[in-house]
């Protein structure tokens, strides 16, 4: 790697000013900006195993792999050479291919509490269409979704958060009428005597409850023990649907996702990053008695020109199988994210700097706060001016970590021992800097 003294950015500089002109703040999606760390936001022209580099020639160990789904790592071999197959065959048809149902069956394998499932182009289309088939098979309004937890930008699940017995949505963001989010209900994470409450104020008349079962959108942030179990407990004794968001943890966190890794199966399930290889993709399924509702066979109504692309489903299929022949990766990038994790968190302490790490298998965040996190009001305690510091600090060392405090960094099965031994050094190098 290079001397982290020597870092320059201005090719990424001026690639910056020029996106400026062309999209709002300069980016296609808003963390890209940096604004939340400060410093110049890198461009990025090239990913190889574990590590990424920039238009400057600037070289990262990456911590992001594209907010989770490249688990091997950048341009996977086996991964590249099913897309360039596929590619080679047609990019796109708007109609059914093979692909579709062998990407489907390798998911459902991992999955059983999915019979049937349905492509979509993104976690936001996933979740969106999850719960629209909830409120169609319970003809019912009300949703439940909890604090922190992004399900994407759809209208109804982008709701601020507030206090009270059962917090009714109010919009989170502008463009968003208070009438879009009315039937959204906001409640604290792990929190389950706070869902009791809200099932007893709306009796009958809640659709669904939709939960990530670890948290990645506010950090990483692991469920309490037994709040997975009370969610399925009581809608199910609601007769309400328990939807899990997947998107981040299937396949990531154990080959199955959460519902797999905690013994708690929901009635739905989202996903999309890993099943998809670093390609566009998302999807959501369940039991053929709900699926069926799905049109052409039901009422529920959802499409997509692109869903179950060729090249996604290519890239998504070499993926799963290279998973699911290699199981073992569970267990070492479990053991290669403890260590490193550990190991920057005593590098924190050692600096007097006060950090709490969360993970949950190659998942994890460092939080800038000396008290457990275990929901939003507790994440949001963090000192993200110190964050920024420290984010900025290992960008000089070259190491690339999400550019907020409330994303969860990921481990690649690329990443190397050499590569966390850089990291640490680099981490007390950062650690040692912003204490000055």
């Amino acid at each position: 790697m290079q001397p982290t003294a020597t870092r320059k950015l201005d090719r990424s500089r001026q690639l910056q000013q020029r996106a400026e002109k062309l999209f709002p703040g300069g980016v296609n999606s808003p963390v890209r900006a940096f604004r939340a760390v400060g410093g110049d936001p890198p461009f990025i022209v090239k990913g190889r195993g574990s590590r990424m580099w920039d238009a400057d020639g600037n070289e990262y160990i990456d911590y992001v792999g594209s907010w989770g789904p490249l688990i091997l790592g950048h341009a996977a071999p086996e991964v590249v050479e099913a897309i360039e197959r596929a590619n080679r065959d047609g990019a796109s048809f708007g109609a059914s291919t093979p692909r579709e149902s062998d990407l489907a069956e390798a998911v459902l394998e991992a999955f059983p509490a999915m019979e049937k499932l349905r492509f979509v182009s993104s976690g936001t289309e996933a979740t969106m269409s999850a719960i629209r088939l909830a409120r169609a098979v319970t003809g019912r309004k009300y949703i439940i979704k909890f604090e922190g937890c992004y399900h994407g930008h759809t209208d109804a699940l982008l709701v601020k958060a507030g206090s009270g017995v059962a917090t009714f949505g109010i919009p989170g963001s502008a463009g968003v009428p208070e009438e879009f989010v009315q039937f959204t209900l906001a409640l604290p994470y792990n929190n389950i005597d706070r869902v009791n409450d809200a099932f007893k104020r709306l009796k009958g008349e809640i659709a669904c409850v939709i939960v990530e079962p670890v948290v990645g959108n506010m950090g990483c942030v692991p469920p309490a023990p037994q709040f997975l179990d009370g969610l399925r407990y009581l809608t199910s004794r609601e007769d309400a649907l328990l939807i899990f968001d997947e998107v981040m943890t299937g396949f990531r966190v154990a080959f199955g996702g959460a519902q797999e890794l905690y013994g708690t199966r929901p009635d739905l399930t989202t996903l999309g990053k890993i099943i998809g290889g670093g390609l566009p993709v998302g999807a959501y399924g369940g039991p053929a008695e709900f699926m069926d509702q799905v049109a052409p066979l039901g009422p529920m109504y959802q499409a997509g020109t692109l869903s179950g692309n060729p090249l996604a489903m290519a890239a998504g299929l070499a993926t799963l199988r290279h998973l699911r022949d290699n199981r073992e990766l569970y267990g070492r990038l479990d053991r290669a994210a403890a260590t490193l994790v550990d190991m920057v968190a005593d590098a924190a302490h050692q600096a007097g700097v006060a950090v709490t790490a969360n993970r949950v298998g190659s998942m994890f965040t460092w939080f800038f706060t000396g008290d457990p996190v275990t929901d939003w009001d507790s994440a949001a305690k963090s000192d993200t001016a110190l964050f920024g510091k420290f984010h900025r600090a290992m960008l000089e060392e070259g190491i690339w970590l999400p550019p907020s405090q409330f994303e969860a960094a990921f481990l690649s099965a690329a990443h190397s021992m050499d590569d966390i031994s850089q990291t640490v050094v680099a981490a007390q190098k950062a650690f040692a800097a912003i204490k000055l």
